[in-house]
């Protein structure tokens, strides 16, 4: 049985609360907590990996399973990027490099090991790993890029949102008029929706006087919360009035 959400308008909608709501989370964190980068990775990164096991043994799809698993996947990506671009001393442009090429090599070999890159038709142990592997490294890319357009490109955190939103009506575009891979496109729409979460999140919580709405790490999440929460629950109902709808 397939294990992972059917993509859908929903779907976008979900993973651009969970992205979002994960650069708040890691930002309230690693930040407003001072916890600091490397710890906050170790106790997201620990969560990742509980969700992801809970995940992998599940049987069949679990709404609220799944999206806890995307939820740790952008959280531990948020400290992950941060930890590498600012405690490391790598900078945005050269995080966001290691990481595109991270992101290409696990898509490439879940090709060449799989023989598909489906998003929709996930039933094996090995191709669902490969699944959550680029799931974390492109989150993990989207705040390094995310970071880099509102930092270094001068375009600030609206700025940076605005362009990304661009390219991603673009896609959209695309996917109904054009005869690119639907595949292709929609790993390319995965990954600019966590810079755009990313740049959104710190529109959210950034002071005013850097260009912010200055809502603060704790209000944000909390409101983003409530958001993905009221949409995994709507979408989990709606999914089994129409599984009970086919059975009669």
């Amino acid at each position: 049985m397939n294990k992972v959400a059917q993509v859908t308008l929903y779907f976008w909608i979900m993973k651009i609360c969970a992205t979002t709501l994960g650069e708040t989370g890691g930002d309230l964190l690693s930040m407003t907590l001072h916890v600091g980068y490397a710890m906050s990775t170790v106790i997201l990164m620990s969560l990742f990996l509980i969700s992801l096991i809970g995940q992998l043994v599940s049987r069949r799809f679990h709404p609220l399973l799944y999206w806890t698993v995307i939820l740790t996947t952008s959280t531990a990506g948020t400290t992950m990027s941060d930890f590498m671009d600012r405690t490391l001393g790598l900078g945005y442009a050269k995080g966001a490099l290691i990481l595109v090429t991270c992101l290409i090599v696990v898509l490439g070999v879940w090709r060449l090991s799989e023989k598909s890159l489906s998003v929709s038709n996930i039933q094996t142990t090995k191709a669902e790993l490969f699944y959550w592997m680029a799931i974390l490294v492109s989150n993990t890319l989207g705040t390094a890029s995310g970071d880099f357009l509102a930092d270094n490109t001068g375009l600030g955190f609206l700025g940076g949102a605005a362009l990304i939103s661009a390219v991603i009506a673009l896609i959209v575009i695309a996917y109904y008029y054009s005869r690119i891979n639907r595949v292709m496109l929609f790993w390319i729409a995965f990954v600019l929706t966590r810079p755009f979460g990313a740049t959104f999140g710190d529109l959210l919580t950034k002071p005013a006087r850097i260009g912010g709405l200055g809502f603060g790490t704790i209000g944000s999440s909390l409101v983003l919360a409530t958001l993905l929460a009221t949409f995994v629950i709507y979408t989990s109902i709606t999914a089994k009035r129409a599984l009970s709808r086919q059975k009669m």
